[in-house]
């Protein structure tokens, strides 16, 4: 008979040597919030947990002392040069670097090596079990999956989300549909076990991300389920006042500029209930802010448009080249309305990039891409 989905996590986890979270882009600060939670369960575990995600963590979780996002995994396998030694030993080994050429040099104590007696392979990956945090498919992984196939495809997989899109690309597929947040899913999970005290700072990480990601509760996925569990959290010690200070009373003056620069541009058509914006690189040097503030940008941009169901951010990155954030509601998915455009990230939220066009040509190619594919989906649905 099977074992729990929980209790499938918790077994891998344990009997696991070294595993690794993956955050998708797009994640947010309930992604991260929540990968930073089941770090510290882990650790109550004895288990050590490295993050990796091509994305830095939002600034706005600053306030929560977060662990290191590493940007990429680094060396994931070792290659192994095996020597016979049975008929002679090792005297000395030392290595010389000739450009892009390294020698190694065995010397024997006595006797010689024959080339037989050499054998080279691969080693086994520094990790030995995945968890990915709140993408619906590998491929939001971005390059961290592009680059690294063979890893993904050749180590289990435990694939936490709350999505209806999820693909179940998991071994272990840990997906609670009715769930409003990645937060609330790794809530359940921790629950699941009793060797795990769901203390203040991990009821505080994670109802940073449930927070986050339903608006402060107001979004309509919210269930009284949601409640309950939010209520658990206030039980446990999590510092709600301090969350909705930091996540929507304290912005810098920098963001702040920036969202004005944002605003200032603000377009629209009703038609198709889409709405967006421009920034160019001059405007991040006129406000002192970097993209790292853009996801509060794109933020006001819809508090600042209630009646939108999609909208756009175009800007400049620091190499010039024109990327996008698009956010959706419901019943749109960015991915999808973005697909041509080969997006990563999220329903809620996918990012495009492009290295030949200028702010004004992408914003027309992105913008009538995006109207036609609502207007598809309205005449289809």
């Amino acid at each position: 008979m099977a074992l729990p989905l929980h209790n499938q996590v918790w077994q891998l986890m344990t009997q696991s040597r070294r595993p690794v979270i993956v955050l998708p882009n797009g994640a947010g600060p309930d992604g991260y919030a929540s990968a930073f939670a089941l770090v510290l369960a882990a650790s109550r575990l004895e288990k050590t947990i490295d993050i990796v995600a091509e994305e830095p963590t939002p600034s706005l979780l600053a306030f929560l002392s977060p662990p290191v996002v590493r940007p990429r995994f680094g060396a994931l396998r070792k290659f192994v040069v095996d020597v016979d030694t049975s008929k002679t030993s090792l005297g000395e080994l030392s290595y010389d670097l000739h450009g892009d050429t390294l020698s190694i040099y065995l010397t024997p104590k006595q006797g010689a090596w024959s080339e037989a007696d050499v054998t080279t392979r691969t080693g086994t990956y520094k990790y030995d079990l995945i968890l990915v945090l709140g993408a619906s498919e590998l491929d939001a992984l971005g390059q961290l999956f592009l680059e690294h196939t063979d890893f993904f495809y050749r180590t289990p997989i435990i694939n936490i989300d709350h999505t209806p899109a999820n693909e179940q690309f998991g071994q272990v597929n840990l997906v609670d549909v009715t769930a409003s947040s990645v937060g609330e899913v790794v809530l359940t999970l921790i629950l699941s076990n009793k060797d795990v005290e769901l203390d203040e700072e991990m009821s505080t990480l994670l109802m940073t991300g449930m927070i986050a990601k339903t608006k402060s509760f107001k979004t309509p996925n919210v269930t009284p389920t949601t409640l309950s569990r939010a209520s658990q959290l206030v039980k446990h010690g999590a510092r709600r006042a301090e969350i909705v200070d930091n996540l929507y009373r304290t912005r810098s003056v920098e963001t702040l500029r920036l969202w004005g620069r944002a605003l200032a541009r603000l377009k629209k058509d009703t038609s198709v209930k889409l709405v967006w914006s421009l920034l160019t690189q001059q405007d991040f040097a006129m406000a002192g802010a970097s993209e790292e503030a853009l996801p509060d940008v794109i933020e006001e941009l819809i508090h600042n448009a209630p009646e939108a169901q999609v909208v756009a951010l175009l800007y400049e990155d620091r190499e010039k080249h024109v990327c996008g954030l698009i956010s959706a509601i419901k019943p749109f998915d960015s991915l999808a309305l973005a697909a041509v455009l080969k997006p990563v990230g999220t329903r809620q939220l996918a990012r495009v990039c492009f290295t030949d066009k200028s702010l004004p040509q992408a914003e027309a190619h992105v913008i009538k891409t995006l109207a036609e594919r609502i207007k598809i989906h309205r005449e289809t649905s």
